[in-house]
């Protein structure tokens, strides 16, 4: 994806903030308790943080959690569903917070969109020296047969390659990290997934997808015609066909710590 395609992805999701917060699911507090496990105190910032997904674990994990988020939308969302959270509009390339004034940098579903270049030596400056930058990504679980099937019908707009285990580990295995030698050293990566599930219908999941930024940015018609197939498909498979059901899931986590 080129600069220009990756900023229009990136800039998509304000438009259906509202469907965002209602449908997009949360994050395995378990992967979030190890994404803060090396960190040297409570204070969080959610960079990125969209409507409150991962901002809403990391209170009820009892974090001091600041939110950063540079859509409009987005951030009105997230300050109606968590009026107590400190919410400022903000980028991961242009931080509004002090030099090491955070213990953890995390980013739900959204490091793939900083422009790492940039960004890098921004969060390197707010963590405090033995802090952590953790991305934590939900996949869908195709290990399973019939969310293998969904993955090929939604095709990519729908279902990306970050989206599986495989395609998870090898997108964010390349992913440029704060490295020795920039503006912090950094230790090495690590990656981990962790089970995690949502419970659906076949109409709430192909909400869910509708909220993926390929989708949102697709002609009308071809977005009508990828969610008609997916919903045909839903229909069709014993798993989604009858009433509510449990999407299996994972949270995958990519984690580096500040030395």
């Amino acid at each position: 994806m080129d600069q220009d395609e990756r900023l229009l992805h990136a800039s998509s999701f304000g438009a259906a903030a509202v469907e965002y917060a209602e449908h997009r699911p949360d994050y395995a507090q378990a992967a979030v308790r190890w994404a803060l496990e090396p960190a040297p105190g409570p204070r969080v910032l959610d960079l990125g943080a969209g409507t409150g997904k991962l901002t809403a674990t990391l209170v009820a994990l009892g974090a001091e959690v600041i939110a950063v988020e540079p859509d409009p939308a987005m951030l009105a969302e997230l300050r109606r569903s968590l009026p107590a959270a400190r919410a400022l509009p903000g980028s991961a390339e242009v931080i509004p917070l002090p030099d090491a004034s955070v213990d953890a940098v995390l980013a739900g579903n959204a490091m793939h969109w900083f422009d790492m270049a940039v960004a890098g030596p921004e969060i390197a400056r707010v963590l405090a020296p033995g802090g952590v930058l953790a991305g934590l990504w939900n996949v869908m679980d195709d290990r399973v047969e019939w969310v293998a099937g969904l993955a090929r019908v939604g095709g990519s707009a729908a279902v990306g390659p970050r989206d599986t285990p495989a395609g998870w580990r090898a997108e964010t295995a390349d992913m440029h990290l704060p490295k020795a030698g920039e503006a912090a050293r950094f230790g090495s990566p690590e990656q981990v997934e962790f089970p995690h599930g949502q419970l659906r219908t076949a109409d709430s999941l192909v909400a869910t997808l509708a909220t993926r930024a390929g989708v949102l940015v697709m002609p009308d018609r071809e977005r009508e015609a990828a969610l008609d197939r997916i919903r045909a498909f839903l229909a069709s498979e014993p798993e989604s066909a009858r009433g509510e059901f449990t999407l299996p899931m994972l949270t995958g986590v990519l984690r580096v710590r500040r030395l």
